[in-house]
């Protein structure tokens, strides 16, 4: 054989495997859009968002429980980190009951929208209301104020991020307990609220924003990502067709599902599994009665009154895309009983689930949207895409096989518990 013949050969050889090549399947644009995980967002609103003092300060304050009033409450009381930053109860429980479930704050910085309602815009405003809240940890802005002041740990550590507290020794300016009330401005907070000055008001607000700010510097540090399926999507990408062997059979069979006939991505889309907005699942009542929780269409109303939205004086960015979306938000009867989609990422330890605790397990989730079994239909605006999915036992073993490789890498120990001290920063 002459050589020009030999190349020839080799030639036709490599250009049938390249056609091999050329035929590989390309990845389902479905599943390429629910990873990776995004790099934690800026958040303009917040200029201390990413201050290494503020997620010191926030890191400490958020394990204190001399944020309540009766210094028996931390934010980490109900959002324990051994329990995926929830507390494990139907409904929220520490000063009293609440009507609601805990949510956890993992991978909360994607939210455009906080608590179920989504009555905040941002983690800095979020993590002021259970503060003041007399369910939760009973404080009220002016008291805490005070009692920064008196301890010396937290006033250094706020004074040198912040700046000097309020002149709160002046008594006859800044009484013991203040805060606004819109529903009760004859409570006595609210009166002693109403007779301070304006100039004063403000400066205990900035000083309870800033507050919020710090929590939520903290807050951002908790992100768990590269789950199982991060890793098989990555492992697609790259050309491997068996995922690199990152999820079982029996979930990618859940994910092709979940991708498919479940129709599951019309709510739980892209990296955070959840498209971040509202609805209204039909999910069953707690006590099995007709739904009373007007979910969306009062926190709509809540975060455009909220003098801490990202539109506020409070705000480091009040003409940004944050400001704007708050501007245009609609508050009609249309988000009656609507409640934010839950990220799907990392579920495990969460229970039980939905906004009330309805649901004790993953099992009786998925159960649920086989049968629809239970099922409340009565809204303004339920939704209609909702139908039974009469799952098998494999099916519902597949989809949950699906969820649990969603579970992301573990969180830095580090941030599980309180710090050595509040502050970075020692004043001389």
């Amino acid at each position: 054989m002459k050589l020009s013949q030999g190349i020839a050969g080799l030639v036709v050889v490599a250009a049938s495997v390249l056609l091999l090549v050329d035929r590989t399947e390309p990845m389902n644009p479905a599943l390429a859009r629910l990873s990776p995980l995004p790099p934690t967002p800026l958040d303009p609103t917040n200029r201390w968002a990413d201050d290494a003092r503020a997620v010191r300060l926030g890191h400490w304050l958020f394990f204190d429980p001399r944020l309540s009033l009766d210094a028996s409450v931390s934010c980490a009381t109900c959002h324990d980190p051994a329990l995926a930053f929830t507390d494990g109860k139907p409904l929220a429980e520490t000063l009293g009951v609440g009507i609601r479930k805990t949510p956890t704050i993992l991978n909360t910085v994607h939210s455009r929208w906080l608590f179920w309602d989504g009555r905040a815009d941002s983690l800095w405003a979020q993590a002021t209301e259970p503060i003041e809240n007399p369910l939760e940890m009973g404080m009220d802005r002016l008291a805490l104020a005070h009692r920064v002041l008196a301890e010396t740990d937290l006033r250094e550590a706020y004074e040198v991020l912040f700046g000097p507290l309020p002149e709160l020794h002046r008594s006859e300016r800044f009484p013991a307990h203040a805060r606004p009330i819109p529903n009760d401005p004859g409570h006595s907070h609210a009166v002693a609220w109403a007779g301070m000055n304006e100039q004063d008001r403000e400066s205990v607000n900035r000083f309870y924003a800033n507050l919020g700010k710090a929590l939520a510097a903290y807050e951002r540090q908790l992100v768990r990502a590269d789950a199982p399926l991060d890793r098989y999507v990555a492992a697609m990408a790259a050309g491997d067709t068996e995922g690199g062997g990152h999820l079982s059979a029996s979930a990618k069979r859940g994910l092709e599902l979940f991708l498919g006939r479940g129709n599951c991505t019309t709510c739980h889309s892209g990296p955070t599994l959840s498209d971040l907005e509202f609805h209204n699942n039909q999910v069953p009542t707690a006590d099995g009665r007709p739904p009373t929780d007007p979910g969306r269409f009062e926190g709509a109303r809540l975060v455009k009154a909220n003098p801490f939205n990202g539109a506020g004086a409070y705000s480091d960015d009040n003409q940004g895309p944050a400001a704007a979306r708050v501007r245009r938000l609609k508050t009609d009867s249309m988000g009656w009983g609507e409640f934010k989609t839950p990220s799907l990422r990392n579920l495990a330890g969460r229970a039980p689930y939905f906004h009330a605790g309805q649901m004790a397990d993953l099992e009786s989730v998925l159960h649920f949207y086989s049968t629809l079994e239970g099922a409340s239909g009565q809204s303004h605006h339920q939704e209609n895409v909702l139908r039974p999915l009469h799952l098998s036992a494999e099916e519902t073993a597949d989809l949950l096989g699906f969820l649990l490789s969603l579970e992301g890498r573990p969180l830095d120990p580090f941030w599980n518990s309180a710090p050595p001290q509040p502050s970075l920063d020692r004043r001389p």
